[in-house]
């Protein structure tokens, strides 16, 4: 028996996860009455406007292989590295590196693992094929290394192991599985989709619910199915605003509320909420918003979505490629690293003083040189003194601030 038998003093057993049981077998069927699975998730707007918030952002900046610079202070770009032009540019024949960081975003936060089959060349990952959640199966085995079961296209098996499948986990539970967040939130979105199915049926009858139509008369069921097929013919379609017109002494009775009544809208605006916290989103960036939000409280609200909503996807996603993909290569100092500066950035205005301190002006030591803010902008180095830490400006000689100069 191995370190983890030892450990626990018996045989660890295996432990089988096939998603396509987890769908068919395991109750995902909200309080609601409504069947709540990744595909029918996507029916609603506000968790595929959650989904898109996060894929949109992980998807368009930078993704670089970085290599530590000789003095082990920072890194550089290292366009020569295999895994390079794969995460950079293209990782397969019909992809680029912007679908795949989408697909993989929709994978990770509706199912909570993303696969990718590793094409190996002389053991260096030279491509990545995607793989659909619910064509795979997990096995872990005795010695907690694990196995995946992948079912192609054709509907051939084939199991391979651990080390030729890219497996990114999304928030965890027992380590080796992310947590499905449609299945854990399933009450909230089974809601919404209750809510506005409800509320659709409601607009379709005119805003009204049904009534009770009565007669003193004995009605057979011939009669009744005549009866009610004439009356969806008169309140529905163009007709529904019309009055109705009844005869043979049959009375109508309202039984109904109108939307408002049964604070569907109110309903409907809490549940975009809850499922924006399922989710870790912020209304803000689904284009929900309240009296509080303005247009001059927007920025905070993308700098938390950038801090508290992306950067810990972006964070699992770089450990993730330095651990399985990098291998060996993590430990001689390469590092996969998403560039969030674009999204970081503000107004030209606030971009043009915040370089205007990093250049040294004010007396401030300078932190970056006039290429690396040419680079942060998107311009083209022009090497010599641009490359050059510049000395501090408004400095007097011996080090002290100058005096103001009298008006």
């Amino acid at each position: 028996m191995g370190f983890i038998s030892r450990l626990f003093g018996r045989e660890a057993k295996k432990v089988t996860y096939s998603e396509e049981f987890d769908t068919w077998f395991v109750n995902r069927t909200a309080k609601s009455g409504s069947t709540v699975t990744w595909d029918t998730a996507l029916d609603v707007p506000t968790v595929i406007a959650c989904v898109r918030a996060v894929a949109d952002g992980v998807a368009q900046v930078p993704l670089q292989v970085m290599k530590e610079t000789d003095g082990g202070h920072g890194s550089v770009p290292d366009p020569t590295h295999p895994l390079y032009p794969v995460l950079f540019r293209q990782p397969n024949e019909w992809q680029t590196s912007f679908a795949m960081r989408e697909t993989m975003i929709f994978h990770l936060m509706l199912t909570g693992d993303a696969f990718f089959f590793k094409v190996l060349v002389r053991g260096k990952v030279k491509g990545l094929i995607p793989l659909e959640p619910g064509h795979v199966s997990i096995v872990r085995n005795d010695d907690y290394s694990l196995t995946y079961t992948i079912t192609g296209a054709n509907g051939q098996t084939m199991a391979v192991p651990q080390d030729l499948v890219w497996h990114i986990r999304g928030p965890s539970w027992n380590t080796w599985l992310g947590m499905d967040a449609t299945k854990r939130a399933r009450e909230a979105i089974g809601l919404a989709m209750a809510t506005e199915a409800t509320q659709g049926e409601l607009h379709a009858n005119g805003m009204q619910m049904s009534g009770v139509l009565s007669s003193d008369q004995k009605i057979g069921p011939d009669k009744y199915k005549e009866l009610q097929a004439w009356i969806a013919a008169q309140v529905g379609g163009a007709n529904k605003h019309k009055p109705l017109v009844l005869d043979s002494g049959l009375e109508w009775s309202n039984r109904s509320m109108t939307g408002v009544d049964a604070q569907h809208l109110e309903t409907r605006k809490f549940q975009i909420e809850e499922i924006c916290r399922a989710f870790k989103v912020f209304p803000q960036m689904v284009g929900h918003s309240d009296k509080t939000s303005t247009f001059a409280s927007a920025e905070s609200f993308f700098d938390a979505h950038i801090k508290h909503t992306l950067l810990p996807w972006c964070e699992r996603i770089e450990a993730s490629i330095n651990s399985d993909l990098l291998g060996e290569d993590a430990k001689n100092g390469y590092c996969a690293k998403f560039d969030l500066w674009a999204l970081e950035r503000g107004s030209t205005k606030d971009r043009s003083e915040y370089f205007v301190k990093a250049l040294g002006a004010g007396g401030t030591p300078a932190w970056m040189t006039q290429d690396e803010v040419r680079a942060k902008e998107g311009l083209n180095p022009m090497g010599g003194e641009a490359a050059v830490l510049p000395k501090p400006t408004n400095v007097a000689p011996n080090g002290a601030t100058p005096p103001k100069e009298k008006e």
